[in-house]
């Protein structure tokens, strides 16, 4: 059950490729796609259906959300060249992690830590802070909690301790 809320996470990034930005519909499939986020992991930890394919189906499912996300409001937000220089280091700490995680585990490995999943809620409600905040100001925030999330995704791929690691 939990690998089909996150299978309809990634069917909703897709829908979302096709429908304006900002309008009723994509709030609604936008909202959509972060309750399935939150709904997946509860309902597999609830049934203990916990599985390496789920990990790895709900990390797919946060990729492309953000994928289609960076897609669709890239071309309409006027971000800060400092801003984009500092996304761009986070994705290139993102990467080796990425690679360190095959080098140390042999496997993929999706670290589920307090600061990912911070980051992860900061992202999805950026589109949502934008009516109220500045968007320098919201990406300075979210730009702080995602560099500690990353470098210490990092220290736990080469360091576990007693964090989910899969």
């Amino acid at each position: 059950m939990a690998n089909i809320i996150t299978g309809c996470r990634i069917l909703g990034s897709v829908f979302l490729l096709f429908i304006p930005v900002f309008s009723p519909t994509f709030y609604f499939f936008y909202l959509l796609t972060g309750v399935t986020d939150i709904m997946d992991g509860f309902v597999a930890r609830r049934t203990n259906t916990v599985s390496e394919l789920g990990s790895k189906l709900d990390t797919i499912a946060d990729f492309s959300f953000i994928a289609v996300c960076l897609i669709k409001l890239l071309p309409i937000l006027k971000i800060p060249v400092f801003l984009l220089v500092w996304i761009g280091a986070i994705a290139i700490i993102k990467v080796i992690n990425v690679i360190s995680g095959f080098i140390v585990k042999k496997k993929f490995v999706a670290v589920h830590s307090f600061l990912n999943k911070l980051t992860g809620a900061m992202l999805f409600a950026f589109p949502l802070s934008l009516l109220f905040v500045d968007l320098k100001y919201s990406g300075c925030v979210i730009c702080v909690i995602a560099t500690f999330a990353a470098i210490q995704e990092g220290y736990l791929i080469r360091n576990p301790l007693d964090i989910e690691i899969e």
